[in-house]
């Protein structure tokens, strides 16, 4: 009997840990190409003092695994897109959004104002809106395990 309880105590156990790790907006997250609906890297969003992070950790699109940021300017100039931060000190808000200045891409070489957010109706998407004056793209991201 003792062992029933314990198999049933560590069964609900590993389920609330992976119930609460799929709630997570952190971890590694597959972008899509939102015009395309083609995968094209990998980014590992973490938390840092508070702020959130994102950084280019595998790059998925055949024929681009080893690009450079030819299109930057200053210190990223010609430098590899694996490994550079996209997403730099977001703040989070009340309404599980995080919000900030900086999403950075690459391949057009901009900085974008976003707004990231988990998709309320499947925690295996995320959201991640670029803003451009008062034009704004969204794609959704698909996370990784």
């Amino acid at each position: 009997m003792k062992f029933l309880q314990q198999f049933a105590l560590l069964f609900i156990l590993l389920l609330t840990t992976s119930f609460v790790n799929s709630q997570s907006i952190f971890g590694k997250w597959k972008t899509i190409d939102d015009r395309t609906g083609n995968p094209k890297a990998i980014i590992n969003i973490f938390k840092k003092d508070g702020l959130m992070y994102g950084v280019v950790d595998k790059i998925v699109e055949p024929g681009k695994e080893n690009a450079l940021c030819v299109k930057c300017d200053g210190d990223l100039k010609d430098k590899p897109v694996l490994g550079m931060t996209i997403i730099d000190g977001l703040e989070k808000h009340d309404n599980g959004e995080w919000k900030g200045k900086t999403l950075f891409d690459p391949e057009q070489a901009m900085t974008f104002r976003c707004k990231i957010w988990l998709n309320p109706d499947n925690s295996d998407e995320l959201k991640v809106r670029g803003y451009l004056a008062f034009i704004y793209r969204t794609q959704t991201w698909i996370r990784v395990d």
